[in-house]
């Protein structure tokens, strides 16, 4: 009989991220070489296991222990990583149930059948299409339109899955593997600075925001930067400067998050106002109310603002993602775990998505786990966590897996 060994885990974190990383953080861009490095390399740690491996239509990377029963309890997180990202993103949630999963496999045949899962593309980094794996297996993902989407080099997504085995029009498919699931666990570092604040190790997560993000276009006009008078400017790039300001206030009032992380400027030249600015806008909140009220007190300060400095504006919707709350009962017997393990616990939730996230919405019970960050960073190569903190979550991980077997079997 195999004991938890949670230094294991952290052992084999840093072993990975020696192979897959460099002085810029980790470099396991999904659909790349070096993805496909971790993800062999986690098959070889798997190799030891009395447990079937499968790769699912979407890229989904499969290992199962089968029970006494065709209930489901799935375990998982990502191993792919943003450019330049942190060590322990995705990756601990992975390797923490493959250790719990070890523990569980020595132990004979539990009586529910328990899955882990390394789901593909998770950051979507490459064709700015997040979950895509998990997305494709609970069907929030449409197929037909990520096809023709292209990385910076111009390489269309399509063409790039195939060359991995991935058919996007099979993709779908990968729901199969969604038959039976009970119960759906996840590890993950916190990636923000709650938990630090609190001074707490470990935290059970009650769900992830709602998203709405946009592509906006501020169209006015390209002229002299020294001839044209303050009067008689359409600077299409100050409307956009005042907009994103305005929607940070609306943010707050409403308890949310924006962010524009990405602009355009056209022509971009400084001796020229700009004739044309885009951006795109993205807001969050824990709270499907509050999330529509932030969108539409956006739109209506952008067509203030847009009358005022004489600009027209276009909005393009890219993502609409539904707030998802996480089972209550999972939450309680994550509460208890956390509480094992460290002594205390706290309730929160993510701002950041999560395959998570998907697994909710399509309806099968779901909990998360956080461990601390320190600093509150991620998708940073400085992105850390005290090894202390990374044994317990491991071992919260397993207690959570012992209790919520014990619970699958008595339904």
């Amino acid at each position: 009989m195999t004991t938890l060994n949670p230094q294991r885990t952290i052992d084999e974190l840093r072993e990975l991220r020696s192979l897959t990383g460099d002085a810029n953080g980790a470099q396991r861009l999904c659909w790349t070489p070096t993805w496909a490095r971790a993800r062999a390399w986690f098959k070889q740690k798997l190799d030891a296991l009395p447990i079937q491996v499968e790769t699912d239509e979407a890229g989904n990377l499969w290992a199962t222990l089968p029970g006494r029963s065709a209930q489901t309890l799935v375990m998982g997180s990502h191993l792919d990583s943003v450019t330049n990202g942190g060590w322990l993103d995705g990756s601990l949630g992975v390797l923490g149930g493959l250790e719990v999963l070890r523990r569980i496999a020595s132990e004979g045949t539990p009586p529910v059948t328990v899955r882990l899962v390394d789901w593909a593309d998770e950051e979507g980094a490459r064709f700015a299409t997040g979950c895509f794996g998990s997305g494709m297996a609970t069907g929030h993902r449409d197929a037909s339109a990520l096809r023709h989407l292209t990385d910076a080099d111009g390489r269309r997504k399509e063409d790039v899955l195939r060359e991995h085995g991935v058919d996007l029009g099979r993709a779908h498919l990968a729901a199969r593997h969604l038959q039976n699931v009970a119960a759906y666990l996840e590890l993950h570092i916190e990636q923000g600075p709650a938990l630090e604040g609190l001074n707490l190790p470990l935290g059970v997560v009650t769900g992830t925001f709602g998203i709405e993000k946009h592509l906006i276009t501020f169209d006015g006009l390209a002229s002299h930067a020294g001839a044209t008078p303050m009067t008689h400017r359409h600077d299409a790039f100050l409307a956009a400067a005042r907009f994103s300001l305005a929607a940070r206030e609306i943010a707050i009032q409403h308890g949310g998050v924006t962010t524009t992380g990405r602009i355009f400027n056209t022509p971009n030249q400084s001796s020229v106002i700009a004739g044309q600015t885009a951006l795109v806008i993205d807001q969050r909140v824990f709270d499907e109310a509050a999330l529509v009220a932030m969108l539409r007190d956006a739109k209506a300060v952008c067509e203030h603002i847009c009358q005022q400095e004489k600009v027209s504006a276009t909005w393009q919707n890219v993502m609409r993602v539904d707030v998802a709350r996480f089972d209550p009962h999972l939450q309680k017997l994550g509460d208890e775990a956390v509480r094992e393990v460290c002594g205390m616990s706290h309730h929160l939730p993510s701002g950041a998505l999560h395959d998570a996230s998907e697994v909710a919405r399509f309806g099968v019970p779901t909990v998360m786990l956080f461990a601390q960050s320190l600093r509150g960073l991620s998708h940073n190569k400085d992105e850390d966590t005290r090894e202390e903190h990374l044994a317990l979550a491991v071992s919260a991980l397993d207690k959570l897996a012992s209790k919520t077997i014990a619970w699958l079997a008595q339904k």
